[in-house]
Order: structure tokens, then sequence, then C-alpha cells
């Protein structure tokens, strides 16, 4: 497999330089366009748990139980973005949560698949999600790391937790020129978003996108995973 490495895509370094008050209108301006635009309703009401409802609108994760949080508005957005994802695309997503993301994705994409290791949260995003409508959005309780091979090829795939590595069975079941979108780094605190391309069969290109910090990754290819797995181009 050969993985080529570039800084190249989103220019999060230009948006870095903002001040406080840029980067909140330019928070509220993608919301609008990537999820307000797009149908997804008032997520204090869908997907937020009735004790943190008060906080929906802060732009910072929220607790959802068994460990796990909503992300805010903007990294939801931020993750379609990067991914590319378009009208017509298959999408995998790993780490279902609240149902939050794969809603957003739905209104964007053909199709959503959606993997949540915790059984809790899978079945009640799953119940939320076709309560509320999104029928072009299937949820599986599983192992995210492994993917979902019965619906691959997938034009692109958001992992909403972090882990020292891009799953391989994530990178092989994307298409070619398929996404995949993924919070990576050796430590559990602070991560950098990448994106990898599929351009071959054994071909990926990578890009570096902004800092972030996710919850962990569990499963085969998570952070216990033997070192057999697909190892990340170090950035430099």
């Amino acid at each position: 497999m050969t993985v080529t490495s570039q800084r190249t895509g989103i220019d999060w370094r230009r948006k870095k330089a903002l001040p406080p008050e840029g980067r909140r209108a330019e928070r509220l301006e993608m919301v609008a366009r990537q999820i307000a635009a797009r149908g997804i309703g008032d997520p204090a009401v869908l997907f937020v748990p009735a004790e943190h409802a008060e906080h929906a609108y802060e732009d910072r994760p929220l607790p959802i139980g068994h460990g796990q949080t909503i992300s805010q508005p903007y990294v939801v957005a931020a993750m379609a973005a990067a991914a590319r994802i378009r009208p017509g695309d298959r999408v995998l997503e790993i780490g279902t949560g609240s149902g939050y993301g794969a809603a957003v994705l739905s209104r964007i994409a053909r199709e959503v698949y959606t993997v949540e290791r915790v059984g809790a949260l899978a079945d009640s995003a799953r119940r939320r999600l076709e309560d509320q409508g999104f029928a072009n959005v299937q949820a599986l309780e599983g192992d995210g790391t492994l993917g979902w091979r019965a619906h691959a090829p997938y034009d692109a795939i958001v992992v909403t937790a972090s882990g020292p590595l891009v799953p391989p069975a994530l990178l092989e079941q994307l298409a070619i020129g398929g996404r995949v979108v993924m919070p990576v780094g050796r430590s559990k605190t602070t991560q950098r978003l990448v994106r990898m391309t599929r351009t071959g069969d054994d071909d990926y290109e990578t890009d570096y996108l902004e800092e972030v910090t996710f919850v962990p990754l569990i499963g085969v290819f998570g952070w216990s995973a033997p070192e057999t797995a697909a190892p990340l181009v170090e950035e430099g």
C-alpha cells in the first residue's frame, strides 16, 4: 500500500488566525449552510438529552451517556465538509452516538450507514432517527473499526472518535476516489483531523487538517490495536 502525505486541502491555518468573534461568525455561517439549510431541526429537541437541553446551542460537545458525547454543530459540519460529501454518495459513519451526525449526513448524501459499539446508544439513535423520518439511515451495533463490509464500497467514511491509526478495514472499504476523515494522533487528548483519499487499489493520499480532541475509538483497530494496523504517514 502506498500512502502519500501533503498539507493541502482546507486552509485551517488561515481560519485559526481569525479573532474569536470571527471564528464564532464562521461557525454560525457553517451551521446555517451545512445543517439548518438541509432540514436538521432543533438539536435540543432531537438529539441532546433533556438534562443538557439548555446547553444545546453552546459550541462544545455535550455528554450523552456511556462516556460518549455529541459533537458541537461546527465540528459535525466541518467533518462533512472535509469528507467532501456530495448528493448521491454512500457514506459510512463510525460512532453513531445520539444520531445527530448521521442525521446531518443524511441530508447531504444519498444513503448513510452508521455503526455504534454501545448497544444502548445504537438502539436509541435508531429509534430517534426512524421517529424523525430519516429513512435513508441504517444503524448497526458493532465494532466500528471493522467498518460495515456488507454495504461497501463507500464514497466517504466519517469517524467520530480518535485513534492512533486509520483502521485498515476502513481504507479497504473505500471506493476509488473515496475519502475517510478521522481524528488521528498518538495522544488521547489532542489529535489532528486527517483526510485519506483512495487514489488506486493500494494507493492513498493524506491531507492534514485541523487539531481536534475526540473521545477514543475503541475496537480491534482502536487504541489497543495490534501493530498490524495500517500506519498513517507521519506529518512532516
